[in-house]
């Protein structure tokens, strides 16, 4: 799924809500998790039709279509989720990253607006919980990546890394990171190597931000090294098959290995938000296309329409290997 870097750094925090279940297990939150879109959507809609003041709800709804790739209607639920409860810290960040996606696929006028959008709503998160560790990288990666006259700026990025460290020194070092290779001083790969030092029972999550880095820098056969060791490493929160199949997709190498890599991952028994099954299917069926298996292609592009019947990229892709 084309997203964010920011996304990947973090488990976010759920949010209980009420809702009169058939199986006490099965809550928004599950559904999210499980990337079955369609159940999540139907449970929270109900939820909200029954409290239309249920800010909680509406977050939700704007992180299953962020998961569905519905820039729109995500950042609406955002909106209406900081509408009802304006001080909270979570539906603040969401609605930066909404909003970020959108300003991606948005013409330059509206992308400029909304990107100053994305660094305000960013800078509310953290100013209203400066322990909302995630948001302090979302804020370092914006003034990381954005130009200056969008208020970008690398100071501010490496104060964000400072504020983090005491509570999370791997993450302060990807930060520090970005920073070192966008500024080009030569010591990013040190700073990644030492995010991954500090990265304890999830070096795995920071294996795959090294890999990230040596495709940038044009160094496909480091990137596969790393992307093995991120498999064996020790992972918490990340999800080392997903993420490294996403990128081995995108970089057109090893398609063999993402399709196991994804196969394992479908396996499992823990799947995470940021790597909605749904998607996990869909790019399963993108790289058996490109092997030429057709048939099993749309296999994998039914499965994901079966958890997530809107979903457009495979709703597009069954069209295409079914003519």
């Amino acid at each position: 799924m084309k997203r964010l870097r920011l996304s990947i750094l973090i488990a976010l925090a759920g949010i209980c809500l009420s809702v009169p279940l058939a199986h006490a297990d099965v809550t928004p939150e599950s559904l999210l998790k499980t990337g079955k879109a369609d159940e999540a959507l139907r449970m929270l809609g109900l939820e909200v039709q029954n409290n239309p003041n249920n800010a909680g709800a509406y977050n939700l709804l704007c992180r299953v279509y962020y998961q569905l790739e519905v820039w729109d209607t995500s950042l609406k639920m955002a909106e209406k989720s900081v509408a009802l409860e304006p001080r909270n810290s979570l539906y603040h960040q969401w609605l930066g990253r909404a909003a970020g996606r959108k300003a991606e696929t948005s013409n330059p006028f509206t992308a400029f607006g909304l990107a100053r959008r994305v660094r305000s709503e960013f800078e509310k998160a953290v100013a209203l919980d400066g322990t909302n560790i995630s948001a302090r990288a979302d804020l370092a990666e914006y003034y990381t990546e954005a130009p200056g006259f969008l208020g970008g700026d690398k100071n501010k990025a490496r104060q964000q890394a400072e504020a983090v460290a005491p509570h999370d020194p791997a993450l302060a070092s990807y930060i520090i990171a970005r920073v070192e290779e966008k500024q080009g001083t030569g010591r990013a790969e040190q700073q990644y190597q030492k995010a991954i030092n500090a990265g304890g029972d999830d070096a795995a999550r920071y294996w795959v931000e090294l890999a990230h880095y040596y495709k940038r820098a044009a160094r496909p056969q480091d990137m596969e090294t790393a992307i093995t060791k991120s498999l064996s490493a020790p992972r918490h929160d990340s999800i080392p098959e997903y993420d490294s199949a996403f990128l081995l997709a995108d970089a057109g190498r090893n398609f063999p290995g993402a399709v196991q890599m994804l196969r394992t991952y479908l396996a499992g028994e823990d799947p995470s938000e940021d790597g909605p099954v749904f998607h996990a299917h869909y790019l399963l069926g993108k790289l058996l296309e490109k092997q030429g298996d057709k048939h099993a292609a749309a296999e994998e592009y039914r499965s994901a329409l079966a958890l997530a019947s809107t979903f457009r990229p495979a709703k597009d892709a069954l069209a295409r290997v079914s003519r």
